[in-house]
């Protein structure tokens, strides 16, 4: 376990749930596959996958939407001199590379129906051909997918083959979205800063408690990654600084450069919480709208939800605040909700939420 402590760092739950599946997959030879939202880390999991299972050889990583379909057959399983024009020398391919070690195929949904079809008799007979040849070459590997596709959609349509989708979803992981483990941002903030401090020339910002709360709160559309590059972010606009939650909303969230008179006010804010006075409350208050993932756990604490209800009630703050933001203009509020005018108009008179006057 001490491996995937090293790559995957947090302890909430659903992190704790994942170590837990990869301690338990990594020392077999079974397949894997890697599911979950992009950005959430898969390739993490494949090499703490490979860290754990003890194999001798390496672990080679394909991506394959970032490979043109013409090319991915030979960068997978190589090919013979003159197999093809500029094909000068024979070259071996991935799968030989992680003889012995881990093959990670990254966005494997992304593979064309004809190589699924080539992949899927490597993984029964455990040999390749490369292109261009007639000799079947012994391979050992073990198989670690990731995708952030949903295959069995895939599969349904005729775009993934069924019989290789059971082939190596024999071991299924969920990695979980950044807002499904918010409780983990400090210490993965604290990760980053540490693993970029190692490389770096100039000071490390300081995220204090209200930049953390504020990024906690935060949905996280782009996972970890987005979190990576707002640290990263913070480390150019605020160097040896304390980051506040101030700064998180305006200038990491939303690119933006400090002045040099909000540096001053942020000075002068800090004096003042000396003497008991404390800033921006209003906006110390704000947060985003809860990512659909944290109702997840609703069953555990309670016992029903009127569902239909609680949907209006949010249908009917968001639209009044909607409103309020832009001044009662109907126009500007479905502009901001991202919703036709007149759609905006009928959900009012369903809602019964007063109409003001269009501006």
């Amino acid at each position: 376990m001490q491996a995937i402590d090293e790559l995957i760092a947090g302890q909430s739950a659903p992190i704790k749930e994942l170590k837990n599946l990869i301690g338990i997959v990594a020392p077999s030879a079974s397949s894997v596959l890697i599911q979950g939202e992009t950005g959430t880390g898969k390739d993490v999991v494949a090499n703490a996958i490979h860290a754990a299972s003890h194999r001798n050889g390496r672990l080679v990583s394909v991506n394959c939407a970032a490979i043109p379909a013409e090319l991915l057959e030979s960068e997978l399983f190589g090919h013979e001199k003159g197999a093809f024009t500029g094909a000068d020398q024979a070259r071996e391919g991935r799968f030989e590379m992680a003889n012995g070690g881990t093959l990670f195929l990254d966005e494997i949904g992304d593979m064309n129906l004809n190589l699924q079809s080539k992949l899927l008799r490597a993984l029964e007979n455990r040999t390749i051909q490369r292109v261009g040849g007639n000799e079947d070459i012994p391979v050992d590997f073990r198989l670690v997918c990731a995708t952030h596709q949903n295959l069995d959609a895939y599969v349904d349509d005729g775009r993934f083959r069924a019989d290789l989708f059971y082939r190596i979803n024999v071991f299924p992981i969920q990695v979980p979205s950044l807002a499904e483990r918010s409780v983990d941002v400090p210490l993965l903030v604290k990760t980053m800063l540490t693993q970029i401090e190692a490389d770096a020339e100039q000071d490390m910002p300081k995220f204090d408690d209200s930049a953390l709360s504020e990024m906690s709160r935060y949905n996280w559309p782009g996972n970890v990654r987005e979190l990576r590059n707002i640290v990263e972010r913070a480390v150019l606009l605020f160097p040896g600084k304390t980051v506040t939650g101030k700064d998180v909303r305006n200038n990491l969230l939303r690119l933006r450069v400090p002045s040099r008179s909000e540096e001053q006010d942020a000075l002068w804010t800090a004096s003042q919480d000396l003497e008991g006075i404390s800033g921006d409350t209003d906006l110390d208050s704000q947060s985003p709208l809860p990512h659909p993932s944290h109702y997840r756990e609703w069953f555990a604490y309670f016992d029903a939800i009127d569902l239909r209800r609680h949907l209006r009630d949010v249908e009917v703050v968001l639209i009044e605040a909607a409103l309020t933001k832009t001044n009662g203009t109907i126009s500007g509020a479905a502009e901001a909700l991202n919703l036709r005018r007149t759609t905006l108009i009928e959900k009012m008179k369903k809602l019964m939420i007063e109409k003001p006057t269009d501006k």
